[in-house]
């Protein structure tokens, strides 16, 4: 398969579901790394599991812009980016039951008290996710923030339809930028995995 000029995606009608077709131009199985940074881990991904397409999602068009140069300097056609809020796109533009995996990796944790209503996680995004993930599909988070690790446990503990399973052990390769950093840091890193049942 060819490799397009753009990764960037840009669906025709920003209210309606994606169609997947459309967007890869296959039937493979759909993973969407919500926060994509600098790209990492979602190009790790696609070079790694090519049978799979991978949507990133980053709200800042420079880091999607990055990441699209890297994915067409790899040559990586299972690959597309979506500038977009990640709730938005999750409530009303990932079809129903059509995506195999969820990585939030080090969202803003928004630390203080009074922000907290601005977390990425919580209740409502996570019925979206359960909503949207075919029957055994995973979610796939991590944060160096305890507080929120704690919190995003409770939300997904109060969401039925989620187990909590034993979280992914990755290679090093597969870093997300930010925690490269944590880690040189000596930083503790949470991690969880749940499951839709």
């Amino acid at each position: 398969m060819q490799t397009l000029p753009t990764s960037i995606y840009k669906p025709s009608n920003w209210l309606e579901p994606l169609d997947w077709h459309e967007v890869f131009g296959n039937g493979q199985r759909i993973e969407v790394d919500i926060g994509c940074g600098r790209g990492s881990f979602l190009l790790w991904s696609a070079q790694t599991h090519a049978e799979t397409s991978f949507i990133g999602v980053d709200r800042l068009l420079r880091r999607l812009r990055r990441i699209d140069r890297k994915a067409q300097r790899l040559g990586l056609p299972n690959v597309r980016l979506l500038r977009v809020e990640a709730s938005y796109l999750v409530g009303f533009l990932i079809p129903d039951l059509s995506v195999s995996a969820y990585h939030i990796y080090f969202p803003d944790p928004w630390p203080k008290r009074r922000h907290r209503q601005r977390r990425l996680i919580c209740a409502s995004f996570l019925f979206n996710l359960q909503r949207t993930l075919c029957g055994g599909g995973v979610v796939n988070c991590a944060t160096d923030n305890l507080d929120y690790f704690q919190w995003i446990q409770h939300e997904f503990c109060q969401v039925e339809g989620f187990a909590e399973a034993e979280p992914e052990l990755l290679p090093e390769a597969s870093r997300t930028d930010f925690e490269r950093e944590f880690s040189a840091a000596g930083t503790k890193l949470y991690r969880c995995r749940w499951t839709k049942r």
